[in-house]
């Protein structure tokens, strides 16, 4: 494995445990175990199976005490996040979580999606989750994240501050809408990022197409990523 791989996985793994921005240590790494109970919930797999998810009743199966909005959003997005709409997204902050709970939400179990997925293809067993490391989340929104692109607000590189996380700093990396998703938690988008780059590639890899960066080409990176957005339903 290449060892800024393996490295990338493991700072990863690591920050789930974190003390973040609105959840703390703990609550992050619950977030983590509801999003791995949600592979085996009921209610989610008969929904799956419908034309209409909510015309299934019932309740989750669930692994934690998590607030019924936070486990609604996990287990959706886990299961069958090319079915999320906007509307879902509105009723889910109606009903309790902030617009940057969510966010940094996502981003946990986005990367604990991941990194399972990654363990499981290598044919490992599924890591224990880290220890939770201690401190108190600062709950500070970017002064300048505003609604509009997206279903969340979203901070721009032109509109980040001077005590802004410098969450565009990496060269190549220009803002683009798709690593702006997490940006009105600047913290969870880059810890995103930096996991995400190594799986994949580097944005100023990812258009340098004279030079092979992987074991595969760019095409075939392009063809598996296209396979793998249709399975997953990924409309972007």
């Amino acid at each position: 494995m290449r060892t800024e791989l393996s490295e990338a996985v493991e700072r990863a793994w690591k920050a789930l445990g974190g003390c973040g921005v609105w959840w703390t240590g703990e609550e992050r790494l619950t977030i983590a175990r509801e999003a791995r109970a949600a592979r085996h919930c009921t209610l989610c797999h008969q929904r799956k199976a419908t034309a209409i998810p909510h015309a299934v009743m019932g309740s989750h199966t669930t692994a934690t005490t998590l607030s019924p909005p936070a486990i609604e959003a996990i287990h959706r997005i886990v299961t069958d996040p090319g079915r999320l709409s906007e509307a879902w997204y509105k009723r889910i902050i109606a009903t309790g979580l902030t617009e940057e709970a969510y966010t940094e939400l996502l981003s946990i179990v986005a990367m604990t999606t991941a990194i399972d997925t990654f363990d499981r293809a290598l044919g490992v067993p599924i890591r224990e989750l880290p220890p939770a490391g201690a401190g108190q989340p600062s709950r500070r929104r970017p002064v300048g994240a505003k609604p509009g692109l997206g279903w969340m607000p979203m901070l721009a590189p032109a509109d980040v501050a001077d005590d802004d996380p410098p969450l565009y700093a990496i060269a190549g990396r220009s803002g683009g809408n798709v690593q702006r998703a997490l940006s009105l938690v600047p913290q969870a988008m880059m810890q995103f990022w930096e996991m995400f780059e190594p799986m994949y590639l580097h944005q100023n890899a990812m258009r340098d197409f004279g030079r092979e960066y992987r074991a595969v080409s760019h095409p075939q990176i392009e063809m598996m990523a296209a396979r793998v957005a249709v399975q997953n339903q990924c409309i972007y």
